[in-house]
């Protein structure tokens, strides 16, 4: 990780030996946490208590989601419970359990074009 002022980039050691696919802070605050996602559709999420500094890897909680193999390419934590994920292929995922229970989002993947980002 780097923040501004640093010289140099802190290593992480991974907790996972998958493919990092994508990576974000939940809520868009660093101080809740990070996701990351894996290739073929793994995401987990960070605990509260982390320490920037430290060169120890954070500890993270997978989230069981069965994307049937795609890529979950970005995810939008809106809340401490609804969650949406696009998978490649044009999928969406919603859950509003904080990532118990996962609805495919129908006809969003009828678009002709794919969906890299949620806003």
């Amino acid at each position: 990780t780097w923040e501004p002022g640093q010289d140099c980039w802190i290593p992480r050691a991974r907790v996972t030996s998958r493919r990092i696919q994508s990576m974000g802070f939940i809520q868009n605050d660093n101080q809740k946490g990070i996701w990351m996602s894996t290739r073929g559709g793994g995401l987990s999420v960070s605990t509260k208590n982390f320490d920037f500094e430290s060169i120890s890897s954070f500890n993270f909680e997978n989230i069981d989601i069965k994307t049937g193999g795609y890529g979950i390419l970005d995810a939008a934590f809106v809340n401490d419970k609804d969650i949406w994920i696009i998978c490649g292929g044009g999928i969406v995922y919603n859950s509003t359990d904080k990532g118990k229970n996962w609805t495919k989002v129908d006809g969003i993947d009828k678009l002709s074009g794919n969906l890299y980002k949620i806003k």
